[in-house]
């Protein structure tokens, strides 16, 4: 069945993606500009396993060929139920237990997270509940990260004998600056969502029930955009400062001569005569 969802002055209709039919460790919902998909392993706390990193790279070949926003979630918060929101606990300790030199070197989680960063079109990460170790590297990649009270952030992986392998290391300081980075990292510091939310680590806090509204209301502001314009500034903004001023020259100068440039200006123009 198709799910709505209202968002700031638009809709976005989603339905199961065909593609993803098959797919056990995530749920992925797709619209026009848009797919949403939510880890679900919830029995193990959504354990990123070598089947979710199998899967996240299936949904990366997608929104590769077909670049769309990109909102990833995790098992929602039921009251009803009494069970609370849980984004991702980390990786699959089981797994990762009997995992070798060989397989580090592979750069199982690294290696996909870091291409879910390099999608064409931003990556939106709704936050709730843990968020720890992989989980928390996962959230790295997104180019924006909402997240509500409930949540717990941070990297415990010194404390089982290992290091955060899969862009803490680097990205935390990024984001939060070396200070705290080197707390969550070096001393297990475990964040929460205000904490986060102080640091600059998630940029909007919302209760459970909010949290993907607050996405979908991020998506369409995004959405409303132009999507050629969206690409081509994110791919100048993670460019390296040596290919600086160039391709910011390079990127414009594609974008003068799109048909969204004189139409996007016309219209501007002509709101300002009325």
């Amino acid at each position: 069945m198709a799910e709505t969802h209202d968002g700031a002055g638009s809709a976005s209709s989603l339905a199961p993606a065909p593609w993803a039919e098959h797919f056990v460790a995530l749920r992925v919902t797709e619209g026009e500009d848009r797919v949403v998909a939510a880890l679900h392993r919830p029995e193990v706390r959504n354990a990123i396993d070598q089947t979710m990193v199998d899967e996240l790279h299936a949904l990366a070949d997608h929104l590769e060929r077909e670049p769309k926003i990109l909102i990833l979630t995790g098992t929602p918060s039921d009251p009803e139920a009494g069970t609370k929101g849980l984004f991702a606990s980390g990786a699959d300790i089981a797994q990762l237990k009997e995992r070798r030199r060989a397989e580090a070197l592979a750069g199982i989680n690294s290696t996909i997270f870091d291409r879910l960063a390099r999608l064409p079109m931003p990556m939106i990460a709704a936050l709730d509940g843990f968020a720890l170790g992989g989980g928390a590297e996962l959230s790295y990649a997104a180019d924006f990260r909402l997240g509500t009270p409930q949540l717990r952030m941070g990297q415990p992986e010194t404390n089982l004998g290992i290091t955060a392998g899969a862009g803490a290391t680097w990205r935390l300081r990024e984001l939060v600056g070396e200070p705290l980075a080197k707390e969550i990292l070096f001393a297990g510091k475990i964040l929460t969502g205000e904490q986060c939310l102080a640091a600059g680590l998630i940029t909007e806090l919302v209760e459970p029930s909010e949290l993907l509204a607050a996405a979908h209301a991020l998506a369409d502001r995004i959405g409303a955009q132009d999507a050629l314009a969206v690409r081509l500034t994110k791919a100048v903004f993670h460019s390296p400062r040596e290919a600086h001023p160039v391709i910011d020259t390079l990127a414009q100068a594609v974008l003068f001569e799109s048909e969204a440039k004189f139409e996007r200006m016309q219209a501007f123009l002509d709101r300002k005569k009325k």
